[in-house]
């Protein structure tokens, strides 16, 4: 079975990092919430650098300047790719297929979380946002 890839931005705003946050209502009708680092799967040939892009254009709507590859995490069936960020121009606003996805029951919201406050919520990679904004 080959592994999904991503490629994730963290992008700060001083003690702030954008996340997109989901809220789903499952089949068994309860309700998952979690945190995720902007960014998505690599389409056929892409580069890492050439998605990270490509999706922060289409979900964040903005262009992004690639400062530094953190690492990646490996789970069972995905293989994520870290990248420290910044925004060159736009503001961030939900777009492309995740405005086009939002609704009550299955919501898209684009964050800016206290890196202080990420032990509290549901996010992977908490401790490489929270390694890179202690030297950032």
């Amino acid at each position: 079975m080959n592994k999904r890839v991503s490629s994730r931005a963290i992008i700060f705003d001083h003690d702030e990092v954008y996340l997109m946050f989901r809220r789903k209502v499952c089949d068994d009708c309860s309700i998952s919430e979690y945190y995720v680092v902007p960014g998505g799967g690599v389409q056929e040939g892409e580069s890492l650098e050439e998605n990270l892009w490509r999706e922060l254009q289409e979900e964040l709507s903005v262009n992004v300047s690639i400062l530094k590859y953190l690492g990646m995490d490996e789970g069972s069936n995905s293989v994520a790719h870290f990248f420290l960020c910044k925004i060159v121009s736009g503001i961030p606003e939900l777009g492309g297929e995740e405005l086009d996805k939002c609704c009550e029951n299955n919501f898209y919201e684009i964050r800016k979380v206290k890196v202080s406050d990420l032990d509290s919520i549901d996010v992977l990679a908490k401790d490489i946002i929270k390694r890179v904004h202690f030297y950032f």
